[in-house]
């Protein structure tokens, strides 16, 4: 019955998008610009590139068609067609500059006019609209540059039509990134377009609302996701700078809501400037996370040691990120992942401990993998993930799986043992195996070596009855369960000592050891690393120490230690 109801919405919701978007038709004529934001957006050279020689690569999916107009491609997945009407390759093909990266980016925005400007088509969602509008206001100088007057008449009712469309329809967008996009792209045209003036306050008023509501006290968002953090600050930095650019001075809610997500932003970055990868979100693109915070004009720093749910602890040139709360509830579960306690671990410029990542982009098989337990760096029950995936339902024009049951409890708290350590627990198999899990972390000042101790055990008087009722069932062999890290694919591993230690180099020259106590069996094993813009995932290794309950807990511990003869200062390019 759930299910039912939520796909009957969704296509309710589609109805009115076309409903809008066929009454927008008959809106106010848009006759040029009141004021034109600068250009903000951060395109790839590189990408733009790969445009123009006919190499189409969006969601996961590489289709090649030299001479092909974008839109007379195949469209392989709802993902892939999403990005195209998004009209991001905008910001590629400007990055590039050249005469051929200008013909094909009016030739494609004028096909979409041609082919959707009258309301059909899958483009015609809020936070599509509200992200293709500001692409097209950005980039209006190239887009028009050399076209006669009556294509610039063409450019300008097709933006006044989406202006209108998304002034009926930024409601229906999902909360969160979405939302932000309808609204930001609302308010840009608000402020550029003549004749749609009327429409930036009202917007500016649902979005100040959305910054109050939607970024909470700490700065973080409810799917804790961290690219869609970094997303949403560059949303409301081009607003606010929009805003600035016409003369107007940016509500507090929207400069609040900056001030609150900057500092919480650079707690989630690690020592080489990449965002950490949890709950579907990957490093970020290039330059974007220097350019958001740059643009904030902010240089504060969390002087909490958790910032959205991630405890962050630095040594020397070292950076370790942990999981240390709650996965998102409800639909702001919709991509997150069962990751709790896992961590990321980056020295210098190098990343050496990381999660698999999102395989969103790869197709659903690999969506799923890489939100179990399995694909990060920590303790699992084998075959089972300390959060279970529900049913699939309806989510925008895909279906998803949000996080059903998850951890009731995940707390931290300094190690008194210890002057750097840190103490992490989760309740999420007491459900199923009685037991909780225990992560003991100690991070050294200069960033050298990382202890580690990972506890598996009943702790409570119910736990201890639900543990020895599985014990028996399972025929008293034991409780299977392992302790994966893995590598980042430039890491290269070997087992060492006679099988008893992993010895990792690092393209730097950087050799860490990994040794353990000597409780759990040691192994090399094929892992992957699941990157955004990539056609495939990247092979990698992961190291997994694998062991039993047998007696109700069982204790592991283990360092990662740099070699003494590394080099200390220099990281390789």
């Amino acid at each position: 019955m759930g299910k039912d109801r939520t796909r009957s919405s969704a296509k309710f919701g589609m109805a009115l998008n076309r409903l809008a978007a066929a009454r927008a038709g008959r809106a106010q004529t848009v006759t040029g610009f009141v004021s034109q934001p600068e250009p903000r957006t951060i395109g790839s050279y590189a990408k733009g590139r790969q445009l123009v020689q006919g190499n189409f690569l969006f969601a996961g999916f590489l289709i090649e068609g030299p001479g092909v107009n974008i839109w007379d491609l195949p469209m392989p997945d709802p993902a892939f067609e999403d990005a195209l009407h998004g009209c991001g390759w905008l910001d590629d093909l400007a990055a590039l500059g050249t005469r051929e990266a200008r013909i094909r980016a009016q030739d494609w925005v004028f096909g979409w006019i041609d082919r959707f400007g009258d309301g059909k088509g899958p483009g015609w969602t809020p936070d599509l609209t509200g992200r293709r509008l500001i692409r097209w206001i950005n980039h209006a100088v190239l887009l028009l540059n050399g076209r006669e007057r009556v294509d610039a008449d063409r450019f300008f009712h097709a933006l006044g039509k989406q202006t209108i469309f998304l002034s009926k329809r930024w409601s229906g967008a999902v909360q969160g990134l979405p939302r932000f996009e309808a609204l930001t792209g609302l308010v840009y045209a608000g402020l550029a377009l003549t004749g749609m003036e009327r429409h930036a306050a009202p917007a500016l008023e649902a979005l100040s609302r959305d910054c109050a509501q939607e970024i909470d006290a700490e700065g973080g968002i409810a799917s804790r996701n961290p690219e869609e953090l970094l997303e949403i600050l560059t949303l409301l930095n081009w607003a606010a700078e929009a805003l600035e650019t016409a003369g107007r001075t940016p509500p507090g809610p929207l400069l609040d809501a900056i001030a609150r997500i900057a500092p919480t932003l650079r707690a989630l970055r690690h020592s080489d400037g990449a965002l950490a990868r949890f709950h579907g979100g990957g490093r970020g693109p290039e330059g974007r996370l220097d350019a958001a915070l740059s643009a904030t004009g902010i240089r504060s720093v969390r002087r909490e040691p958790i910032a959205m749910g991630y405890v962050r602890m630095q040594g020397g040139r070292g950076s370790l990120i942990i999981d240390a709360a709650r996965p998102p509830q409800g639909e702001a579960s919709a991509n997150a992942h069962a990751s709790t306690l896992a961590f990321e671990l980056t020295s210098g410029r190098r990343p050496l401990i990381v999660n698999c990542g999102s395989g969103a982009q790869f197709g659903a098989d690999w969506h799923r993998a890489g939100r179990a337990t399995a694909s990060h760096s920590t303790l699992s029950i084998r075959g089972y993930s300390s959060s279970r995936l529900g049913p699939e339902r309806l989510f925008g024009r895909a279906p998803r799986a949000f996080l059903d049951k998850t951890p009731k409890n995940v707390w931290f708290k300094p190690d008194d043992l210890s002057e750097t350590g840190m103490i992490f627990g989760h309740d999420g198999y007491a459900e199923t195996h009685g037991m909780s899990h225990i992560r003991e972390l100690d991070l050294s000042v200069d960033g050298r070596e990382l202890r580690g101790r990972d506890t598996l055990g009943a702790m409570t008087p119910q736990d201890i009855e639900r543990f020895d009722q599985i014990f028996e069932r399972e025929g008293l062999r034991g409780i299977p369960f392992d302790i994966r890290f893995h590598l980042h694919p430039d890491c290269d591993a070997a087992l060492d000592l006679g099988g008893t230690a992993v010895s990792v180099a690092l393209r730097t020259g950087e050799i860490w050891i990994f040794r353990h106590d000597g409780v759990a069996d040691l192994a090399l094993e094929p892992s992957v690393y699941l990157e955004k813009g990539r056609i495939r995932p990247r092979p990698a290794q992961q190291i997994v120490l694998s062991s039993k309950v047998l007696d109700r807990a069982c204790q592991i511990g283990w360092t990662f230690s740099q070699a003494r003869d590394n080099p200390s200062a220099i990281d390789a390019p």
